[in-house]
């Protein structure tokens, strides 16, 4: 069978190289800001290919660290170096760079730097194999960031040691302890909020209970979180996939969910390997690529079309031949996986082929891990049980090559067996009748079995009639139960009914009561009006009839007096004439206040206008303003709106000292708005209750028997607006 190995490579986006190296030139006068940005745009520029130009950065940004008084970026940045130092197995210039991070870490007061020392020294313990060495210093480093300031890195450096914590517990079968770092990493990731951090977080929490369905196939729980948390990997790389520095990391989580598939859901499982296919294609991924193609390759295998397996797994071996990363594991998977598929075929002449290639592939990967690990560990090598691994495995290579043999053996021998089934064959009618001897048995065992069982079903007809009489009788006097709230129901709704009959007819008798009460002062507030205004047409022809005569009269007489007398009463008899001009001119002025004639002939705009121009004089200025108005309101009403407005205005004139007076006018749809505007000195509304003095009385009156409302906007030495709303219909 074809094993799967899923790693994660570190590809970045160019764009988001260029935005670093923007970032990093442009702190180049900021030395601390340089600082703190130098160990990411180092590292990323290392697994971006650019390594002369990571290790530059580094080295120069180390000789100004180092002359920092603090040693917080020195401990950063020669830590960074020592990681990247043993990442190209310079395991010297590793172990001295991480001692001069040491060294500086003592120097600093920065938790976080501490910590990321010692980060960076569990991350190598781990890569030369001291687990137990690398485990210690990773909870150092969590000791040092749990007592850390909050900076803009600390949880991204917190995450990461959580996360190789969790992977060691994960290769230790140690769940318990997996599940305590994977949840802690996913939180970590969550608080620093880059989508990088929180991609791997899913797919750690995906790997972890991925490994609990498989210990535990049966548990669907384990299977639906793995599948959940997978998923969510794939829609945090496709929301951003601009920050994504890892291009393969949408075929990562597509391979291990095709993985997951593969054992319950075909379909899917075709899916995302394809997906996982066609994204490692297009980036280049060979590793990818090649996992993509087994996957293919195993679902190929269960519908039994081994060649197409066979193609998808040549295919992958290609890739991986193309792949300047070599992955051995996957190979020796790929070449055993056609030696079976080959078994599968019959052809055991190619299945040996294909296992002695995995044999000598195998022997190449143990003599260079064994020179590998020799470098690495010198002294601390255990040559001894590697031995003892390489004996088994010849010895389980002599095995197969004698299981092939046997096989070839076994082909010879079918003519044998096919005559040892004749003899079965013939053992088999021999069974067949004793066969026969046990059914009639059986049937009679049956028939017995079926008396009893008509026997049964007669007592249960009988006790369901019994059972169905009963349930009569309960529904009778269910039905009598129901029949009878249903009663008491409807007595109480009519109840309810005539009692709410009862208040509406009591709410509408004193709504009919107010409407008569509004009826009445409506009619008296008419009559009121209407005898005002009789009153004041009686007066104003009196005046001008009676009065006006009068005065014209006298003036005539005055007139006809003889001039020749003396000049003392020549002047007497002017000076009276001009009193009399006054006096009729007064008159014609309370005549035409009392009653207008120019509102009766031409309207309410005219008759204000004039009524406007009267009142101005060289201390007081009166404008008018009609905007959309028609003229077409009653007779009535344009007499009480005009009372209204001269009422105003004159209290203004009286009370305010006004210099100007706006009166405006404008007509909307169904509403007359009207504004009386002054710029005298006004006056507190606190203080002073306009509404109880008379004349606003009778301006209340008058706009309240227009179904009008009246609005008051008074500031001391600011002026006085009056606004009206009343309906013109």
């Amino acid at each position: 069978m074809f094993i799967l190995f899923t790693c994660s490579f570190f590809v970045q986006a160019q764009d988001v190289l260029n935005n670093l190296e923007k970032e990093y030139i442009n702190t180049s006068n900021k030395i601390t800001e340089q600082l703190n940005i130098a160990s990411k745009y180092a590292t990323v520029l290392y697994f971006n290919g650019f390594k002369s130009k990571s290790y530059q950065i580094l080295e120069t940004n180390i000789s100004s660290a180092t002359k920092q008084t603090d040693g917080k970026y020195a401990t950063i940045l020669y830590a960074v170096l020592a990681m990247n130092y043993r990442l190209d197995n310079k395991e010297a210039e590793s172990s001295k760079n991480l001692n001069l991070s040491r060294i500086y870490s003592l120097k600093t007061t920065s938790n976080e730097a501490k910590g990321y020392y010692q980060y960076a020294n569990g991350w190598i313990l781990t890569r030369n194999n001291k687990i137990a060495d690398a485990v210690a210093s990773y909870l150092k480093a969590i000791k040092y960031y749990e007592n850390s300031t909050t900076t803009s890195t600390l949880y991204g450096r917190f995450a990461n040691t959580v996360k190789e914590l969790s992977a060691i517990y994960s290769n230790l079968n140690e769940y318990q302890l997996e599940e305590k770092y994977s949840k802690q990493f996913l939180l970590l990731a969550s608080k620093q909020n880059d989508p990088n951090l929180i991609f791997d977080a899913y797919m750690r929490m995906g790997y972890m209970y991925e490994q609990k369905y498989f210990e535990s196939p049966t548990n669907i729980y384990f299977r639906n979180k793995a599948e959940s948390y997978y998923l969510l990997a794939i829609t945090t790389f496709n929301k951003n996939k601009i920050a994504m520095l890892n291009k393969s990391n949408l075929s990562y989580a597509a391979i291990n969910l095709a993985n997951l598939y593969i054992g319950f859901d075909k379909d899917k499982a075709i899916h995302y390997a394809e997906l996982a296919n066609s994204v490692s294609l297009e980036n280049g991924d060979a590793i990818h690529i090649a996992s993509s193609f087994g996957i293919l390759a195993e679902l190929a295998i269960q519908d039994k079309n081994y060649d197409l397996a066979k193609s998808y797994f040549l295919k992958a071996s290609m890739e991986i031949g193309k792949s300047s990363v070599k992955d051995n594991n996957i190979e020796l998977s790929i070449l055993e996986s056609l030696s079976d598929i080959s078994v599968e075929q019959g052809n055991y002449k190619e299945a040996l082929t294909y296992y002695k290639s995995y044999v000598d592939k195998y022997k190449n990967v143990y003599d260079q891990e064994k020179l590998d690990i020799t470098k690495r560990l010198e002294s601390q090598f255990d040559k001894e049980r590697q031995e003892q691994k390489y004996i088994k495995l010849q010895l389980e290579t002599d095995k197969k090559a004698q299981e092939i043999k046997l096989i070839n053996i076994l082909r010879a021998q079918r003519e044998q067996v096919y005559n040892n089934l004749k003899l079965v064959e013939e053992n088999q009618r021999e069974r067949l009748k004793f066969s026969e001897l046990n059914s009639e048995k059986k049937e009679q065992q049956l028939r017995l079995a079926k008396l009893e069982t008509e026997q049964k079903n007669n007592d249960i007809i009988n006790y369901k009639k019994l059972l169905a009489y009963k349930e009569k009788i309960n529904r009778y006097y269910i039905f009598s139960i129901i029949i009878f709230f249903v009663l008491i129901i409807l007595l109480l709704y009519a109840y309810k009914q005539r009692v709410n009959s009862m208040k509406q007819r009591d709410k509408l008798h004193v709504l009919e009561l107010e409407k008569e009460r509004q009826n009445s002062k409506i009619s008296t507030l008419t009559a009121l009006l209407e005898g005002q205004e009789q009153e004041r047409g009686r007066l104003a022809r009196d005046l001008h009839d009676g009065l006006g005569g009068l005065l014209s009269g006298t003036k005539l007489q005055l007139s006809y007096l003889d001039t020749d007398q003396s000049e003392n009463l020549k002047q007497g008899i002017i000076k009276s004439i001009n009193q009399i001009d006054g006096a009729v001119e007064e008159l014609r002025r309370v005549a035409h206040n009392l009653m207008p004639d120019l509102l009766t002939k031409y309207g309410l705009q005219v008759a204000i206008e004039e009524f406007a121009s009267r009142m101005s004089n060289s201390a007081l200025d009166i404008h008018t303003e009609f905007i959309n108005y028609s003229n077409s309101i009653s007779e009535d009403k344009q007499l009480l709106i005009y009372r209204i407005i001269q009422e105003l205005v004159n209290n203004a004139i009286k009370h305010a000292n006004a210099s100007e007076i706006i009166i405006q006018i404008s007509e909307e749809e169904n509403t007359l708005n009207i504004t009386i505007e002054d710029d005298g000195k006004g006056f507190d509304r606190n203080r002073l209750d306009v509404r109880k003095t008379a004349g606003f009385h009778n301006i209340e009156s008058r706009v309240q028997f227009l179904k009008g409302t009246i609005n008051i906007i008074s500031e001391l030495n600011i002026g006085t607006s009056i606004e009206l709303q009343i309906p013109n219909h």
